[in-house]
């Protein structure tokens, strides 16, 4: 409630006093939003969206046997090892609490008793035939628990001399089955980690191999107390949820978590999780080492996740990726497979995307009248609905109160507006006839061999466009002349404008049957998420500023980005320029809209102009259209609080 009241006083002053009724509605709705994610996770519960992750403070990274063993499963893979330790430190130097539950002990210690045994046999050969010819040398079966002992010692030295290139002191603690069933272990366990990590040591956790019997064969997890340490996937589980962990991050051999064994053609990785849908998975074969397969993760990360602790699984082999997999999962990217017990209501980016490349085809074949008839009903639809539009316009209006002023004049939309939306919409159904299938060039190559260069759709477009609403029904209309399925990410602003605009987009596609041609991304992908889809978006078109572009451009690397360069908004005014025309045109470029993109900027006038009829008419437009004269350093600016104009003189 003392939040509440703060963030209301604070809020008021900004407000001074007008609309308050809708205001106090609104920012009751934020307010409480917070606040329920802020007690979701004061109370334990795990995180609901990526995005979340990089809120994480405690971090458990368990490395299975397939990441830190080499492919012969003979020594570690340094490599590898060594971008884990990098990654690890760094997150550690930024303040939050890593943990590391760590296999490798078995494989290397198998390195060190296969080089002791070879050498033994290789001097008591040599001893006894008195010469040094090496014959038929085997190497026994190891016992699994010999190799631990002898190899634990290697692996802790190694990970002690790695994190001291990044000055991390790391500490070893090996656990049983015994340590978490026993509550007086259990609690000194907790009480060890619980100092090490104040004391901003990283601690490194193994199953004491040498010791542990073997697993039960029919033990599992079972309940939210009890949980069988068997494998390494199990006991990261349940050291992420007695340490009250954020996140866990487990590392395997494979992508993450696919609704299918990955060898088959037709597996697909599951970005999300949840629980419940287990049988509809169907689970391969173990990795080459280690005791878990992916079922044991699963089954391991879904124990986790109903105790509180959000968890990912991901590739920690795969040479690109490996050096930053677990600096992007906590910075909320779309990394492997996440496991989240918040089922959103709609669909994932991936399935729209399906949806709206499956109906595309069908916009594609329609005929050229059929698609200007979606457009021309379409516009009409933005004249009749004009007041459920610009209802919604008006809450996020609302809610972006504090944005500076050209944006909210880009926001904001108006029945003026909107009817010129519609007449803009018409035009384009009228120039839409040729668009798809006409022909641009022929060439004859031979006799009765023709070839034709014609014009067809490009596929599914992705159109990243600013608070700027009006955007969405005009790049709707030229995917659906132009027989292109879309994907349109708005800026968050405007959601409210675009939820009711896609709403009725559809509404227009529907009477030729194409409605999930077009698709509005509301939920929480990052942008560079979505630039990864380079198996389903065929175009990236980005309309905004020149640094969102740039974004868009540096994160799309797989897929054709139709990018643009800073406009260059200029007029010039010419000596022999007709004085109507002239106070026409920089009216218009200028004060009818200030806040549009292509607005003019500069106004250069040609010097023989200056002290003139034209010239005085020119300013005093300028100044009746509420805009300040300033002369300053040769040349004159001319301002409001949020636009200018510069004039030079030619």
């Amino acid at each position: 409630m003392l939040v509440r009241n703060s963030v209301y006083e604070h809020c008021l002053k900004l407000n001074k006093g007008s609309h308050k009724h809708t205001f106090y509605k609104v920012l009751d709705q934020l307010v409480t939003c917070i606040l329920s994610v802020s007690l979701a996770r004061a109370n334990g519960n795990s995180y609901a969206h990526r995005g979340e992750l990089r809120q994480a403070k405690r971090i458990v990274v368990k490395l299975g046997s397939a990441v830190v063993t080499r492919g012969d499963e003979c020594g570690l893979a340094l490599g590898r090892l060594a971008s884990v330790v990098e990654q690890v430190a760094m997150l550690q130097n930024q303040g939050r609490e890593m943990m590391i539950v760590t296999s490798g002990a078995v494989a290397f210690g198998k390195q060190r008793l296969r080089h002791e045994i070879l050498l033994s046999q290789s001097v008591r050969q040599a001893l006894h035939s008195g010469q040094n010819q090496l014959k038929d040398m085997s190497v026994p079966v190891l016992e699994a628990r010999a190799c631990a002992a002898a190899g634990q010692s290697g692996l802790m030295a190694l990970y002690e001399a790695m994190f001291t290139q990044y000055s991390t002191c790391t500490a070893q603690v090996l656990v049983t089955n015994l340590d978490f069933h026993d509550d007086q272990k259990r609690q000194n366990l907790n009480s060890t980690l619980q100092e090490l990590l104040r004391m901003n040591i990283v601690p490194i956790i193994n199953t004491n191999d040498a010791v542990v019997p073997p697993p039960e064969p029919n033990s599992d997890l079972q309940g939210v107390n009890v949980i069988s340490i068997k494998d390494n996937d199990s006991l990261a589980a349940r050291l992420a949820v007695e340490m009250k962990a954020d996140l866990l991050i487990a590392l395997s051999d494979v992508e993450g978590l696919y609704d299918s064994p990955p060898g088959s053609d037709d597996a697909k990785l599951i970005d999300i999780f949840y629980p419940g849908d287990q049988q509809s998975i169907t689970y391969g074969t173990k990795s080459r080492v280690g005791l878990g397969g992916m079922e044991a993760k699963v089954k391991a990360a879904l124990w986790a996740l109903q105790g509180g602790t959000s968890v990912v699984i991901a590739n920690g082999t795969h040479p690109k990726v490996t050096g930053h997999v677990i600096t992007d999962i906590v910075e909320g990217k779309k990394v492997g497979t996440f496991f989240s017990e918040v089922k959103p209501a709609g669909p994932t980016v991936e399935q729209q995307t399906e949806m709206a490349r499956n109906s595309g085809r069908t916009l594609a074949a329609l005929h050229p009248d059929q698609r200007g008839a979606i457009i021309c009903h379409l516009a009409d639809l933005l004249v009749e609905k004009k007041e459920e539009i610009l209802a919604a316009n008006k809450t996020d209006m609302d809610l972006a109160a504090n944005l500076s002023s050209a944006l909210l004049n880009r926001l904001s939309l108006s029945p003026a507006k909107l009817n010129s939306l519609a007449i803009g919409l018409r035009q384009i159904a009228l120039a839409s006839q040729d668009s798809v299938g006409r022909v641009l060039r022929r060439t004859r190559v031979a006799h009765n061999l023709e070839l034709e260069q014609i014009t067809v759709p490009i596929g599914v477009l992705l159109v990243i466009f600013e608070a700027r609403p009006d955007c969405l029904p005009q790049v709707s209309a030229l995917a659906i002349a132009s027989g292109n399925a879309l994907l349109a990410k708005g800026g968050k602003e405007a959601a409210n404008t675009n939820r009711v605009l896609h709403e009725l987009t559809q509404e227009a596609l529907d009477i030729h049957g194409v409605k999930e041609a077009v698709q509005l991304v509301s939920t929480r992908e990052e942008v560079e998420d979505l630039c990864r889809l380079d198996k389903m978006i065929d175009l990236i078109i980005p309309r905004g500023s020149s640094a969102l572009v740039r974004n868009i451009q540096r994160a799309a690397k797989s897929i054709p980005v139709l990018g643009h360069s800073e406009g260059i908004c200029h007029i010039y005014v010419d000596s022999e320029a007709a004085i109507d025309k002239v106070i026409k045109i920089v009216r218009d470029s200028k004060c009818d809209y200030p806040a549009a993109c292509n607005a003019m900027e500069t106004l250069l006038v040609h010097r023989d102009i200056l002290r003139t009829t034209l010239f005085d008419q020119i300013i005093d437009m300028l100044l009746r259209t509420d805009w300040l004269l300033v002369w300053w350093n040769g040349w004159l600016h001319l301002t409001t609080t949020s636009n200018q104009i510069f004039i030079f003189f030619h």
